[in-house]
């Protein structure tokens, strides 16, 4: 079960490259997609998943192999991941208690065999 934790110290520039290198390809995607879950008062707390494997969680979006990114991108919300049994009920309290604003910072869950974390990573300024 994950507990949220926050930006990890232990993502380390060369690994935080790859994901940034495919998020300035679809933040503004991803921007609107929280916008209108937001907006919509469907969840305030959007989640895209990144994995470079097929997983369980959300829906996709990209696909790494039909897109040309590094990574898949799934959108999700929080609420998902306390169904699922990935975050505990106290982490959930942890995580809306930490969560960014998501007009300004994308939540990304990042699933590697080297770091399965959460990550808030501020859009780019227009």
């Amino acid at each position: 079960m994950q507990e949220f934790t926050g930006n990890d110290p232990e993502l380390n520039g060369k690994f935080l490259g790859t994901i940034t290198a495919d998020f300035v390809k679809v933040c503004d995607e991803l921007k609107e997609a929280a916008y209108q879950m937001t907006s919509r008062n469907i969840s305030k707390y959007p989640v895209f998943v990144l994995c470079r494997e097929d997983q369980p969680i959300g829906v996709l979006l990209h696909s790494r192999d039909e897109s040309g990114l590094d990574w898949n991108y799934s959108f999700a919300m929080a609420e998902e991941f306390v169904q699922r049994g990935l975050l505990s009920e106290a982490g959930y309290e942890n995580f809306c208690g930490s969560f960014k604003d998501p007009g300004e910072f994308c939540c990304l869950f990042v699933v590697s065999p080297d770091f399965t974390n959460f990550v808030f990573l501020p859009y780019p300024e227009d």
